[in-house]
């Protein structure tokens, strides 16, 4: 128009042509576009000839006209651009060339679970992460919550430690306390040591300054008035046996008590006499004051007694009436003493000696008792003041030796006194009326106490 050359307009060239401004003698011209191509080996069925899309608008054309442009990264990046389908047949995120060149490269995190995942999908892997990685982050969480857990369980460890550790330093501060409190004396023999455990309990007037009170002045001195074997088998019931006061015996060809060995002869005669009555090897030897008896009772609070006849006796100073009593320390140690107003004499006098005992053991056992540290510290003191002990007994001898007691007079325990033919035997040598020993019958029944085979419940007499 006006003279101007009519030429095509840019916006209307094909993108695949390239644009070239018109001259005046290409005015008439026919369109670039629109000119035929020309024909190459490579291109000899071209599709714009079959009325196809041009190659300029196909982006399968586009890509493979930009491949040959280079073998470097480019091609490769337009490569991947051009791919727009992921794994799992979802189509990945477009990023223009712009973008990519904006946005910062920042590789994936290496989790150790991503070198399996590497291996089986090669270079999909990557896109793959994108499905995985929410899996990934849960297996670090639970790791986390494990780790969590770990340091509990070690610092409750460490804790628990730590408290062993001063209850440990404790028990050792009281054994030693203990063993620092007890008065020892050569006692044992040397007989050959046995199975079963054995304790000799010895009761005696020797430290509470009773000696040769009363009427019976038949020994000078001290007095062994209660003696009692305490075993304990490796397996079976445990025993707790009296030995009468008056048992005869024969030390060194003299004619005696038992009651009178340990101040005629020694403790270690007085050992060897039991060793010899029981056929089994003394390991500990307690000898307990009376004045301790009375001691203990007021400490724990007294202990109830039973015994079913009415008592005023002199020599003793028990005043009881019969039935069951709560008793303190003074009544309880009458208790254990009276012989004089028993029908039975000595023989009844060891079984309430017994019956004491096994309340005292029952009583300082009970929890009432136990979890009380003012009543425990003046039960401890008032037992280790009144206790003398042989050469080798020690603390944790004498916390075996109240295990043992209270299996003993519990209701799966044997307990009694030996068997004798005689509770009035006057032998030549005028020293009184004593007991005769059955020998042949305390041998069966301590051989049996010894294996744990005897059946629990009371033995002993004619």
């Amino acid at each position: 128009m006006n003279g101007t050359p009519e030429t095509t307009p840019p916006s209307f060239i094909p993108s695949g042509a390239p644009r070239r401004r018109s001259t005046p003698s290409q005015a008439s011209a026919q369109p670039q576009s629109f000119q035929p191509r020309r024909s190459t080996p490579k291109r000899a069925e071209s599709p714009a000839a079959e009325g196809a899309v041009p190659p300029s608008f196909s982006p399968v054309a586009a890509s493979r006209r930009a491949e040959p442009r280079s073998s470097s990264g480019s091609g490769n990046r337009m490569a991947d651009r051009s791919q727009k389908t992921a794994v799992n047949g979802e189509s990945a995120p477009f990023i223009s060339r712009r973008e990519s060149r904006l946005r910062p490269f920042t590789p994936e995190p290496y989790h150790p679970a991503d070198r399996g995942i590497r291996e089986r999908h090669g270079n999909d892997a990557r896109n793959m992460q994108r499905t995985v990685r929410p899996q990934l982050h849960g297996i670090g969480h639970g790791r986390t919550r494990a780790m969590g857990a770990h340091r509990i369980r070690h610092r409750a460890l460490t804790v628990l430690a730590a408290l062993l550790v001063v209850i440990l330093v404790a028990m050792i501060g009281l054994v030693n306390w203990v063993n620092g409190q007890l008065t020892h004396k050569d006692m044992l023999s040397s007989m050959a040591n046995t199975p079963a455990s054995t304790w000799l309990i010895l009761g005696s007037d020797e430290r509470d300054g009773t000696a040769g009170t009363g009427t019976e002045q038949d020994v000078p001195g001290s007095r062994t008035d209660s003696i009692l074997v305490l075993t304990r088998p490796k397996s079976g019931s445990s025993s707790l046996i009296s030995i009468p006061r008056d048992s005869y015996v024969t030390v060194d060809g003299q004619d005696m008590k038992i009651n009178a060995v340990a101040t005629m002869s020694g403790y270690k005669a007085l050992v060897e006499q039991v060793e010899g009555i029981t056929g089994m090897k003394i390991d500990h030897v307690v000898q307990i004051g009376f004045g301790g008896v009375e001691k203990v009772v007021d400490a724990i609070g007294g202990v109830e007694l039973c015994y079913d006849s009415t008592v005023n006796d002199a020599n003793s100073g028990l005043v009881w009436e019969a039935g069951c009593h709560q008793a303190d320390g003074g009544t309880a140690l009458a208790f254990s003493r009276m012989r004089y107003s028993d029908p039975t004499g000595d023989i009844g006098r060891a079984a309430r000696q017994r019956q004491v005992i096994a309340a005292v053991a029952k009583k300082a056992s009970s929890p009432a008792v136990l979890t009380n540290p003012a009543t425990v510290s003046k039960l401890m003191k008032a037992g280790l003041s009144s206790l003398t002990v042989d050469e080798k007994t020690g603390a944790f001898d004498l916390i075996g030796m109240a295990l043992a007691f209270k299996a003993a007079t519990g209701t799966k325990g044997v307990t009694g006194s030996v068997y004798y033919t005689n509770t009035d035997y006057y032998p030549k040598s005028g020293i009184g009326s004593t007991v005769l020993l059955n020998e042949s019958k305390n041998t069966e029944l301590f051989s049996q106490l010894e294996d744990g085979t005897h059946d629990p419940g009371t033995v002993g007499g004619m």
